[in-house]
């Protein structure tokens, strides 16, 4: 049995539903989580700081609408790294880290490519970053841009659906 297994065996259907309406609402008072739920709030309070605790539930974040911010530009970026050696894409992993025009990036398959998510206010804008300070980065040889045309799904919601069996 693997770990992520025995980890998740570990939570039970109250677990599971506290994640469930956590992530549809994070805001809740215990009390209404515990209602929503079918438990008292003492031991919903303390299953929650068990989920929190275990690292179950790293935090607490609001959803904020980027085009309201003026962000009307997503881009999709792959980073093709000089090498894929792991003591020389540690350089750009960590310059990728400080951006914070960069909403998440992942080591993707493939010898050195990264895939980044960038945001931008206008293509002028992504176009200064992508020359300024994309191509730029340690170790970066090339990189390929798509854009989002409209988003058809944004959810950062996780699939609970196998864990309750």
């Amino acid at each position: 049995m693997s770990s992520e297994e025995a980890t998740a065996e570990a939570l039970d259907r109250y677990h599971i539903a506290i994640l469930a309406e956590l992530q549809a609402d994070a805001r809740l008072s215990n009390a209404e989580l515990a209602q929503r739920i079918g438990l008292s709030a003492a031991p919903t309070w303390r299953r929650v700081k068990w989920l929190e605790d275990q690292g179950y539930i790293t935090g607490y974040r609001a959803e904020i609408d980027r085009r309201k911010l003026g962000l009307g530009v997503l881009a999709f970026v792959r980073l093709d790294a000089e090498r894929s050696a792991g003591a020389a894409t540690k350089p750009l992993e960590d310059a990728i880290r400080q951006l914070p025009e960069v909403i998440a990036c992942h080591y993707i398959s493939g010898a050195g490519t990264f895939e980044l998510q960038v945001m931008a206010t206008d293509l002028d804008a992504f176009s200064r970053f992508s020359i300024d300070t994309l191509l730029n980065l340690p170790n970066v040889k090339d990189i390929h841009t798509s854009f989002s045309l409209g988003e058809v799904k944004a959810s950062g919601v996780l699939p609970l659906g196998h864990l309750a069996g």
